[in-house]
């Protein structure tokens, strides 16, 4: 493992997480809208991530080895849970019954994810900031 795998490994999922951070902040915007361009309600959206692995050739041993390059987005989901159904004759998106599809977007579920995602975030700064500091004291002990 190179000296600065462990930075590269903290900065995707730093990435990664502000990818997810901005999806939820998308949820929580649209949290209202009963038309989209699609024709229908807003659809709750998910960030999907996987393990980001790179095949490289260990010299000493002469095979192929997976080497961990962090996470990568692989796609953002749409969550295809019902939509719920909003009793508002007014509303000019309602049915003949006076029912509006609402989007299927929980406030209480993206701020729970919004909190998980900001402590994943604060999680690999700190790496970062540890991996920092012990790359310091190294060079000071080089002194």
């Amino acid at each position: 493992m190179s000296a600065f795998d462990s930075f590269n490994i903290s900065s995707s999922g730093l990435s990664a997480e502000r990818l997810r951070m901005d999806t939820i902040s998308s949820n929580i915007a649209n949290i209202s809208t009963t038309r989209t361009e699609n024709g229908g309600p807003y659809r709750r959206k998910i960030a999907v991530f996987q393990e980001n692995f790179d095949n490289v050739l260990n010299s000493e041993t002469g095979k192929y080895e997976k080497k961990l390059l962090g996470v990568r987005p692989t796609e953002i989901s749409e969550d295809q849970s019902p939509f719920e159904e909003k009793y508002d004759p007014g509303n000019p998106d309602a049915d003949a019954n006076g029912y509006v599809k609402m989007p299927n977007v929980n406030i209480l579920t993206e701020m729970a994810d919004m909190m998980a995602s900001t402590r994943a975030y604060e999680a690999n700064v700190t790496a970062i900031n540890d991996e920092k500091g012990m790359f310091t004291k190294a060079l000071e002990i080089g002194k």
